[in-house]
């Protein structure tokens, strides 16, 4: 999820099922069909589902087994075979104008678009940030490419996984795999795209990362958000037993975390980690969810297993407080707007009030959530169930609409808007 919601570093990636009787659009990801009978969606959102991703806007449908989404959702990069090649455009997704197509050489998947919307990175092999381990490989080919073709190629020594661009273009952060061959852990790199070169990043205070100091990790990258102001990017790992930041690296100082909040600053290429209290990273990564305020200030991670909320001060990177809910089971997620946390583990969705994040609804939707995200107004809330989405009344919980939508995985947040 992104804006209002967190982007799933797992899920950036699906395809969309019509609605009604209508059929899936096929393999041609330029192709659009109108569902008939088709029920309206007030919002356009994109959604996911096995294998791409996809738009509904209106009564309209339309899908792209292989793209990539903005964080803000203004467009997608989507891409198809052409005989031994690939075609590669950008999708407009609040009027669903495409670009012309581009031609790349080779086969490509896309993995990770700029914030500006501008750049995208793509690799011979679909392989996200947190859908696990790589094949062990020796060399990892990339090509950076935007709507007028190709404007880098790298042939990257080891075992890489691009992450996301810096904030001027002029590098990629990238999860390097450790032993390249045989990868068991990984650490965020910056890979200069003129020199093609990777290296460390600089620490909080700006200094750079001494030889043997950079983080390995070896646990679960759960969920990914992207700061309002798109400078800043924040990554909940989990299961991380005896991990060192490079603050105790440098030290000397011991290291035992079992969760925490990767910073990372797109501008300035520094990371910090926040550390979460106990019994953070403790219970599966899928009970993990994290939701940001939309002025940014104020960050959200949830652990619905234990019942236990932390906030976050994206001023100062500390946890500033944690209080206790009901627990649950079953996949977490999170949405925040102004004043409000909403929180589903299963068929549960509850609302918390920011002030003091104490609970005052408790809600069932009847199956399992699988994505929230709120309208641009705050005024519905949008859920992800099994094969539909429905809208509700943001205040009162009341079902307002439902579409259907075989195969859904998740809302994976709004679109853009004409």
């Amino acid at each position: 999820m992104m804006a209002n919601s967190p982007i799933s570093r797992r899920t950036l990636l699906t395809v969309l099922a019509g609605s009604g009787a209508a059929a899936l659009v096929g393999c041609d990801p330029g192709r659009r069909r109108t569902a008939v009978p088709a029920t309206p969606v007030p919002d356009a959102l994109l959604v996911e589902v096995d294998g791409g991703l996809g738009l509904l806007r209106g009564t309209d449908r339309q899908t792209m087994p292989h793209a990539v989404a903005t964080a803000d959702g203004l467009a997608v990069f989507a891409t198809a075979p052409e005989g031994a090649d690939t075609a590669l455009w950008r999708v407009d997704t609040a009027t669903g104008r495409t670009s012309t197509r581009v031609t790349l050489p080779g086969r490509w998947v896309p993995q990770t678009v700029s914030t500006s919307g501008t750049t995208v990175a793509l690799t011979s092999t679909a392989v996200h940030v947190t859908t696990g381990r790589p094949d062990g490989r020796a060399v990892t080919p990339v090509l950076i490419a935007d709507e007028t073709g190709v404007r880098h190629r790298l042939e990257l020594r080891g075992n890489f996984v691009p992450e996301t661009f810096t904030d001027d273009l002029a590098g990629l952060f990238v999860l390097e795999w450790l032993p390249a061959t045989a990868p068991d852990r990984y650490r965020v790199r910056v890979v200069d795209l003129a020199t093609s070169t990777p290296g460390p990043l600089s620490t909080r205070n700006k200094a750079p990362v001494p030889p043997g100091a950079e983080e390995e990790m070896r646990g679960d990258g759960r969920q990914a958000v992207l700061a309002p102001d798109r400078r800043v990017l924040y990554t909940l790992y989990t299961h991380q037993p005896g991990h060192q930041h490079t603050r105790d690296l440098v030290s000397g100082r011991p290291g035992n975390v079992h969760a925490f909040v990767h910073t990372l600053n797109l501008a300035e290429r520094w990371a910090y980690c926040i550390d979460l209290p106990h019994p953070f990273g403790e219970a599966p990564a899928g009970g993990h969810a994290m939701a940001i305020t939309p002025d940014g200030s104020r960050l959200f991670v949830a652990d619905v297993t234990s019942g236990t909320v932390a906030e976050i001060s994206t001023e100062d990177l500390s946890v500033r407080r944690t209080v206790a809910v009901a627990g649950g089971a079953g996949g977490a997620h999170a949405v925040a707007d102004r004043d409000r946390l909403v929180i589903a583990a299963g068929p549960t969705v509850r609302t918390l009030d920011l002030a003091g994040l104490g609970v005052v609804a408790d809600r069932s939707v009847g199956e399992a959530v699988t994505g929230l995200v709120f309208s641009p107004d705050g005024q519905r809330l949008y859920v992800g169930q099994s094969g539909a989405v429905s809208w509700h009344d943001a205040a009162s919980g009341t079902e307002l609409g439902r579409v259907a939508v075989p195969g859904l995985v998740g809302v994976h947040g709004l679109a853009g808007r004409a």
